[in-house]
């Protein structure tokens, strides 16, 4: 209480006084306002009788004329410093009190200054810190903060008063409350002791706030006064029956499960049954607000449930997943019934309103599709021109411990509010077990709850006992109204328990003994529930078990009809559907690709606009000026590098209405200052030019964005992007190839899997800087090897060729994989995209040193109408000008072909080794290969690459070869020897290596003596 008696100190009334007369002006303006009149015989001398008016207020508002209650309620201040030297009521005044009154009210003013300040702070107290001693936790064992101290400043016993320098006697006294409260409802006077009773009751009962971190005075008042004003909490008989019945068929969806299955793992949601009706509550109250496009996502646990009686999937499709005879389809190789999504478009029942419901596919890699829900919602937004957020909006569902324990969380989280990342608010609902799989969470996680992590985006979270329907009801309605209001995050931690191991078959009791004794004797909170309004006679108990009954029949036959069902139709749980992109059977309406080529006016179009600035009084940066003057003389000549030849695959995209999304870091500009797609004013803040989007009139639009400094979270969002619709083109360029493993999560279980799981289709491209440029280990490799070995082709086996062979190697793959050597084919893979009737992952391994190299330009007359992607380039020198002389076949991808060029020129040896470039990797080119294999006969068969033998290509294409030539030739490896590192950091090393490669290619001699 020390710094509150120093605060009231200031207050004395020789301080108030000396404070009055510097401030007399302003306060006699506004006591002017309020009797619309002045008074110039009231001055400086009635100051005392000024002040005594006040303390009196203070005391009691009744005790002093109805005037001087309007003039301090009106007043913003709460000591009548400037009151000195005004002007005051005059009607009815009382006579002026001697100095013995003064000097009595002035004995007075410390302590009753003091205890308004000590209100005010113990309000604050409860508001910051309440929420540790809410009573949080149904099992009654943990505190839901890991801590058990209670903090000083809250009076959880009557001996605490002493803190705030209050007493026992004070607990009748009325004090004013402060305006950061609604305790009051429409009280502005309370008592201490109802004062104490009601921040109790909305602190630390059954929910649990923490938002006074948040930075917005606004936000604060609003949930303030959602939870604060008495008796908030209130339903009709209605909307308690309509909570009970959801709870009825969450509880018996799981225990029909249990019936039928015991020995199946389901990761059932018992012990947090009230899961159902909470998510239902969330999704009614924003359809009712506008929203009629929910995307969801979570992990395993409660899966079924949400796909059963949330979105409402047909109970027959969930039952025969458990049917072990039920046959698979041949579209993929699927997934456990615990992980597929679902798009269902239905009514809701309670705003008898149209919905679009979307439950994405999850692996079971915790946290993992938060991000492709959030692109994925974004998406959705964006194509709607819904910029607010306020018709498509998404949930998230999470456990505790990988909440608390996923980094992904955190990437997502710092998406929430960036321009080209927001999904203008998600409601994420922690479902939190107390557990994570057998891992007490207090050896899960340093910070006091799960749900810490969210503080970082000041997003408000309420912690709510999971066994107590209605505070869980009431919290998600404030939830959804709070993300309708603000488009801001909000957390729900559902505090609640786990009735079962990990999963149904698994024993729990070895690892939290005391807490599942304690499990074991709990009482349902559907049992609890429907007791509570049995006996306030809300219903009877013939009608809650005619409740159950009703829905038990609807699971009984369910289970007959699911009897009838032989064959699993994966397409039956896709969760982004392409309406009118497919056949009705989900097949491509065609197997055959367009010409990628264009027209030269649309190129020259192209290439004009993309050197010049199409906004006026924009000032750019000289060396821009100057790349924009070498590109307009690179159009005049017709040739196009890297930049240029990519700004017209995407340019000409937007032209035939394809919208194009490059993201990623950087990407504005360009790691290697190549890019340059957004033009910043060098005088004006903020102000940019797009010049990709004044191409056309009406073009699509194009969005280039750099991220945040994260590879998992981006790379998800953008895959879920990419989800939404065939008709883009969704591009995420790594910061440098090396980069993409911290994303790899996303690549193995999402991109290289994801259609045979799940049957989605897919075209998100991966723009990968790669080479081996002495650089260090860390800015060489994109790693090909691994994209590659989780390539789904058969090495042994050799396509059988058809007249559609090129596109059903395509449709046939898990992904594309490419490393151009060339800017027209860079331009070419890029239209091949969205030109495809399907839609696949396309790895693009991008150079770094070959965006400036003066080879690596090609000519118009290579991209013009009637040219295509070329899979393969063949050599077109002297070599293939008498085939039967080569020596040497060089295999090669990428850009150690131009190194091999020059060596070879510079050896004068042209006519004795050919050298040809694979463009694509993946699906292997059969067909091309095994045409230049036998235009050359004679040549021994090499494969160079700049990567260490252990990486890159090597493995992948030595078996391939073999199959062409079926066993009959063998395939030399020239390159790096094998090493642990992908690439050394000194560049002396480096050049020795690159020199030895250049040695052994030329050397013709090199494998004479090998066999």
């Amino acid at each position: 209480m020390i710094h509150l008696r120093a605060f009231a100190a200031k207050f004395k009334p020789q301080n108030i006084k000396r404070f009055a007369q510097n401030n007399a002006v302003l306060f006699q303006s506004r006591l002017y306002t309020v009797l619309e009149t002045s008074e110039p015989s009231l001055n400086g001398n009635n100051s005392n009788y000024l002040e005594e008016m006040y303390y009196a207020w203070l005391k009691n508002p009744k005790s002093v004329h109805k005037s001087w209650d309007t003039f301090f309620q009106n007043s913003d201040t709460i000591a009548p410093a400037g009151l000195a030297g005004t002007g005051s009521p005059i009607e009815n005044l009382p006579p002026s009190v001697d100095s013995r009154g003064t000097m009595q009210a002035s004995a007075n003013v410390e302590k009753l200054i003091e205890d308004h300040l000590a209100i005010q702070s113990l309000i604050r107290a409860y508001q910051i810190r309440g929420h540790h001693v809410a009573q949080l936790d149904p099992l009654g064992i943990l505190d839901a903060d890991l801590d058990s101290c209670v903090p000083v400043d809250l009076l959880t016993s009557m001996d605490k008063l002493g803190f705030y320098g209050l007493h026992e006697s004070d607990l009748d006294k009325v004090f004013r409350l402060p305006t950061t409260t609604f305790i009051g409802g429409n009280e502005t006077a309370i008592s201490l002791r109802e004062i104490i009773r009601r921040l109790e009751e909305t602190y630390c009962r059954h929910i649990g706030l923490e938002f006074m971190f948040i930075n917005d005075v606004e936000q604060c008042q609003w949930i303030r006064q959602k939870f604060e004003i008495p008796n908030i909490l209130h339903f009709t008989n209605k909307e308690k029956r309509r909570l009970l019945a959801r709870l009825v068929r969450s509880t018996r969806f799981e225990e029909f499960l249990a019936r039928k299955w015991s020995s199946e793992k389901r990761f059932g949601v018992e012990g947090c049954e009230v899961l159902i009706p909470a998510l239902k509550t969330i999704i009614d109250v924003s359809i009712s607000m506008g929203v009629d496009n929910v995307i969801m996502g979570m992990p395993h646990r409660g899966r079924l449930n949400v796909l059963a009686n949330v979105i409402r999937k047909d109970l027959e499709q969930i039952f025969c997943q458990f049917d072990p005879k039920l046959e698979a389809s041949e579209e993929g190789s699927g997934d456990v019934k615990y992980h597929l999504g679902v798009y269902q478009e239905r009514v809701n029942r309670t705003t008898n309103k149209q919905v679009s419901m979307s439950l994405v596919a999850n692996p079971s890699h915790l946290e993992a599709v938060n991000p492709v829900v959030q692109g994925k919602t974004k998406a959705e937004q964006f194509y709607r021109g819904d910029t607010k957020g306020k018709k498509v909006m998404s949930i998230l569902l999470h456990g505790d411990a990988a909440f608390a324990g996923q980094g992904i969380v955190y990437e997502t989280f710092h998406l929430s509010d960036l321009p080209s990342y927001t999904t203008h608010g998600t409601i994420h609902v922690v479902v939190n077990n107390q557990i994570g799989f057998t891992t007490d969470p207090r050896m899960a996680r340093s910070s006091p709850y799960p749900t810490d992590v969210a503080r970082v985006v000041n997003a408000p979270i309420f912690h709510v006992n999971g066994d107590d329907p209605e505070a869980v009801i009431y919290v998600c309605q404030v939830a959804a109204e709070w993300r309708n209001t603000f488009n801001k995050d909000v957390v729900i931690d559902l505090v609640c328990y786990r009735k079962r191991g990990h999963n149904e078959v698994d024993e729990p009791m070895f690892t939290q003994p005391l807490m599942y004794k304690q499990i074991h004797k709990q009482v349902s909170v559907l049992k609890k529930y429907a007791d509570t309004l049995i006996s306030e006679g809300v219903l009877t108990q013939q009608e809650f078990e005619e409740e159950i009954a009703n829905y038990d029949r609807i699971c009984e036959e369910a289970y007959s009809r699911a009897k009838d069902e032989k064959i699993l139709q994966i397409k039956e749980w896709l969760d982004s559907p392409w309406p009118g992109f497919f056949t009705l059977n989900g097949e491509p309406k065609s197997m055959t690709c367009p010409p990628t080529g264009l027209p030269v006016d649309i190129l020259q179009h192209i290439g004009k606009v993309a050197s010049s600035v199409p906004v006026e009084n924009c000032t750019i940066h000289g060396g821009l000026s100057r790349i924009l003057r070498g590109r307009a003389g690179m159009i005049k000549d017709q040739i196009v590098d890297w930049a240029l030849a990519e700004y017209m695959a995407f340019g000409s995209l937007l032209k035939e209405g394809i919208h194009v999304r490059l993201s990623g870091q950087d990407v504005e500009r360009g790691t290697f200052s190549h890019r340059h797609h957004v033009l910043h004013d060098q005088e004006v803040d903020k102000k940019t030019c797009v010049p990709m989007n004044h191409l056309w009139p009406n073009q699509a639009p194009y969005t280039v964005c750099n991220s945040s400094l994260s590879e998992f979270g981006v790379l998800g969002f953008e895959l879920g992007f990419a989800m939404a619709s065939p008709n883009a083109l969704v591009c995420w360029e790594a910061q440098f190839g090396d980069f993409h493993n911290t994303a790899q999560c996303i690549l193995d279980q999402f991109v290289s899997s994801g259609q045979a799981k799940w049957v989605r289709n897919n075209g998100i491209v991966l723009l990968l800087p790669h080479g081996m440029e002495g650089m260090g280990p860390e800015h060489s490799s994109a790693r090909p090897e691994r994209f590659l070995q989780m390539s789904n082709e058969n090495s042994d086996v050799y396509p059988r060729y058809t007249e559609d062979f090129e596109v059903k190697q395509l449709f046939d793959c898990n992904w594309i994989l490419v490393n151009c050597s060339t800017p027209a084919n860079y331009f070419h893979v890029l239209r091949r995209q969205i030109l495809l009737p399907f839609r696949k992952p396309l790895i693009i391994f991008t150079p770094k040193s070959l965006l400036r190299h003066p080879e690596a330009k090609s000519p118009f007359d290579e991209m013009v109408t009637g040219t295509t992607f070329q899979r393969i380039i063949p050599d077109t020198g002297l070599a293939a000008q008498n085939p039967n002389d080569v020596k040497k076949l060089i295999f090669c991808t990428g850009k150690v072909y131009y190194e091999l060029a020059k060596e070879r020129t510079n050896r004068n040896m042209q006519s004795e080794v050919a050298i040809i470039r694979m463009e694509q990797l993946s699906p292997f080119p059969f067909d091309l290969l095994e045409k230049e294999l036998g235009r050359y006969p004679d040549a021994e068969i090499i494969w160079c690459q700049e990567e260490h033998k252990n990486m890159g290509y090597y493995d992948y294409v030595k078996p391939r070869f073999k199959t062409l030539s079926q066993y009959e030739k063998s395939v030399r490896y020239i390159g790096r020897e094998p090493a642990a590192a992908p690439a050394t950091g000194n560049k002396n090393t480096h050049l020795a290596e690159l020199q030895h490669i250049m040695d052994q290619s030329f050397n013709l001699k090199a494998f004479r003596d090998v066999c």
